[in-house]
């Protein structure tokens, strides 16, 4: 009876783990959705019936829904309605959205997803400037093995020019340019710049990348906290430096220098923000810390400081607010000393208290044109087009996966590394030793070809291979 008992068991066993499961979370949906909200996801694994009861997400009563399905591994390809197609998700300005696709490769999975607008409600709800576009839904970041949805805010004179422009990184996307998608309220990054602009600045490109849900507190922490967890920050922040920037350099205008590189956030946010400018100093120049929780891991992010030489100028910003107590400021403070007994110039660094500050998005929101103005407001670009550059170049551009690499015998150190426009490294960075390289195995599409000169990506370019 022991035997037969066991049996059953383990049959029932492989019968459940042999149907793969995978979790569909929606995270966050439209700020004018139906109070009497249900939502329904149509796909290629269902038949596309927008309304199927079936296949209809459970409300978790907190404002996140889910539904757990059994589909084939492959590609899936479906989208979220209120149970027809003339309820169908829309894209951020409520308009047309494509097919979500997702590889799915048979294990258990949770997606977090969001939900941007309805079509039929339309994309009222959006307050992102026209000038703001969702460059990548899925960007796919192969240090953690997740995708992020990515933000790009052009200057207003992007199209009407063939300027240069300086690039700063934001973390939490969601906040910085639309309340819609903000879950705490959003800073108006492309409000203040465009009426900066407008009074005389340069411009400067945004790249803004959501936060991954569960994950940012993981993401935005660069060591371990045994209460609370965290300490993938330089995953994520070589995700930034090796695969995000070389698209982003090789798609828009930018000026790729470590010079007119900075980046930005807010608590967590600011944090990480605060490790990049320390720990990749040969990629960013300018840091913008808002109330930076140096807290979570305080011996190990004040000793990375003294730890670390400087090697290149750098511009700090260090805003906190008085409100957010005496512990929090003081540790602003101690690390503003930090910094100076490191070697860092007074003139490198902008500490600002503020007595009515607090932590939350409207303070930060109220003081990002100052932070913004002081890091990048004293680059000298007039002459931007005079800037000394190695002319680098790739061909045959279309190649049949033969590639030559211009004047790559000029570069100290010269290597290359090839990834897709989803992130994905398909040649990891090789020293170059000669003029052709062969990529025989290489499926025909659009990749970014990196140029390295020493530690830094000199160069950055579209190829196609057919």
């Amino acid at each position: 009876m022991r035997i037969r008992i066991s049996s059953i068991f383990l049959a029932l066993f492989f019968i459940q783990t042999s149907f793969a499961q995978l979790t569909l979370k929606v995270t966050q949906t439209p700020i004018n959705s139906p109070t009497d909200l249900s939502i329904f996801v149509a796909g290629n694994f269902q038949g596309w019936t927008p309304g199927d009861p079936n296949y209809e997400l459970i409300d978790n009563g907190d404002g996140t829904f889910e539904i757990t399905i059994m589909p084939d591994a492959g590609t899936l390809e479906f989208k979220f309605t209120r149970g027809d197609w003339g309820t169908v998700e829309g894209n951020v300005n409520g308009g047309f959205l494509p097919n979500r696709t997702l590889d799915y490769d048979g294990t258990p999975t949770t997606e977090n997803l969001q939900i941007l607008s309805w079509e039929d409600v339309g994309g009222t709800n959006s307050t992102a400037a026209d000038n703001v576009q969702i460059f990548d839904t899925d960007f796919f970041i192969p240090q953690l093995n997740r995708t992020r949805r990515i933000w790009v805010y052009l200057p207003p004179d992007y199209q009407t020019s063939q300027k240069e422009y300086p690039v700063l990184y934001m973390h939490d996307g969601q906040n910085c340019f639309n309340a819609a998608t903000s879950f705490s309220g959003e800073w108006e990054v492309d409000e203040s710049l465009n009426e900066l602009f407008d009074q005389g600045d340069y411009g400067c490109i945004v790249v803004a990348i959501d936060n991954g849900g569960q994950y940012r507190t993981d993401e935005y922490t660069p060591f371990n906290n045994p209460d609370y967890g965290g300490g993938q920050g330089d995953l994520y922040l070589e995700f930034i430096i090796d695969n995000l920037k070389p698209v982003i350099d090789a798609t828009f205008r930018t000026l790729p220098e470590r010079e007119y590189t900075g980046i930005m956030g807010s608590s967590l946010g600011g944090l990480i923000s605060h490790h990049a400018i320390i720990e990749y100093q040969e990629t960013f120049s300018k840091g913008g810390l808002f109330s930076p929780s140096y807290w979570f891991t305080k011996t190990e992010t004040f000793a990375h400081v003294e730890n670390t030489p400087k090697e290149y100028p750098l511009k700090g910003y260090m805003g906190i607010g008085s409100q957010e107590g005496s512990v929090h400021v003081g540790n602003v403070n101690e690390m503003y000393n930090h910094f100076l007994s490191n070697g860092f110039e007074s003139e490198e660094l902008n500490k600002q208290i503020h007595p009515d500050g607090e932590h939350s998005e409207w303070y930060w929101r109220r003081e990002f044109p100052a932070a913004y103005q002081w890091l990048f407001g004293d680059l000298d670009l007039t002459s931007v087009d005079e800037i000394t550059k190695i002319d680098m170049d790739i061909f045959p551009n279309p190649s049949d996966s033969v590639l030559n690499i211009k004047n790559w015998e000029a570069l100290e150190k010269p290597a290359v590394e090839i990834v897709t426009l989803s992130g994905q490294v398909v040649l990891s960075k090789t020293v170059i030793t000669q003029n052709t390289i062969e990529m025989d195995s290489l499926p025909n599409g659009l990749y970014v070809v990196k140029i390295w000169s020493g530690d830094r990506v000199v160069e950055a370019k579209k190829w196609v291979v057919q």
